[in-house]
């Protein structure tokens, strides 16, 4: 049977984007180019492997069965070529990284920053979103590795400490709050909030702490934006709670009042990948890079 890695791209592409334009736009082809490989491919295995509904495009059963084989020989295929560069002293690559938002902007940028100063041959492909559908990523494969918030429950995953980030309430830069030194959860629920959406981890470890100290926040303003919060909370809108990282720079400044909670809070955040993730030269190199921000990102924390 004679299928080219190309057909096999193709149809990777369309089943992971669910639209023959966006594969094409990838993979860099026209639309009618990725048409005919995957028709080619049909043909060859003698089954349909995409149902189209709408505009959309869906693995059938056939499909589903050879993707699952696919995705292992194409990603040892990119293993060797990649140890193939390595031969020639040159670490190459992709690597598809999966955080948080917060993470991406306040932590991880002097990693991203040496890393392609000292392996510019490598792409880094950074996606951001919640921690269980980072982690669901992962193990589906569509992700090589994530930095997020722990627990991760998924068997498949390997995971290991990265950073214990504290958290903290933040208020508007006024007399009345520079006062404060620290709040307890019945200090913070008399006041207008403003707290990350349901569904994040981040919120779940907030709203716990809330309920250890008997009370429950009223009315909340909810966003799923970090800097917006912020500028809120800035403005007098209300008062938040938020990581310690995300607030420093402007708690610094005087932008905003940072206050420590009573008890404390901290919420651990860890590095994930599969268990049997083929471990190529590219990826190898940006957990080296991981592990280096991590011992960093500790010398300040206690420095």
């Amino acid at each position: 049977m004679d299928l080219t890695l190309a057909q096999l791209r193709a149809l990777e592409a369309v089943a992971r984007h669910g639209s023959f334009s966006r594969a094409a736009g990838e993979l860099r082809l026209t639309q009618p180019a990725v048409s005919m490989q995957v028709r080619q491919l049909e043909d060859t295995v003698g089954l349909p492997l995409l149902e189209r509904v709408g505009k959309r495009a869906f693995p059938t059963p056939a499909g589903e069965q050879l993707l699952a084989h696919a995705a292992r020989a194409l990603l040892e295929l990119r293993a060797g070529l990649e140890r193939v560069q390595q031969l020639r002293g040159v670490v190459a690559g992709r690597v598809r990284l999966g955080t948080s938002a917060s993470i991406s902007i306040y932590l991880l940028p002097p990693l991203l920053r040496r890393f392609r100063a000292r392996y510019p041959a490598t792409e880094i492909v950074v996606v951001t979103g919640n921690a269980p559908e980072i982690a669901r990523a992962v193990v589906g494969n569509e992700l090589d590795l994530a930095i997020l918030s722990l627990p991760v429950r998924h068997r498949e995953l390997r995971v290991a400490a990265f950073y214990r980030d504290e958290l903290i309430a933040i208020a508007p830069p006024r007399p009345a709050w520079r006062r404060w030194r620290s709040v307890r959860a019945a200090d913070l629920v008399r006041e207008p909030l403003i707290l990350f959406e349901r569904g994040a981890t981040l919120r779940r470890v907030i709203d716990e702490w809330f309920h250890r100290g008997g009370v429950s926040p009223g009315q909340v303003m909810e966003m799923g934006n970090t800097e917006a919060i912020k500028k809120l909370v800035e403005a007098g809108l209300g008062l938040s709670v938020t990581s310690w990282f995300a607030a420093r720079s402007e708690a610094r400044s005087g932008k905003l009042v940072a206050l420590r909670l009573e008890p404390p809070l901290f919420r651990e955040l860890g590095v994930a990948y599969r268990r049997d993730k083929t471990r190529t030269p590219s990826l190898d190199a940006f957990l080296a890079a991981v592990d280096e921000l991590r011992a960093t990102l500790g010398r300040s924390r206690h420095g």
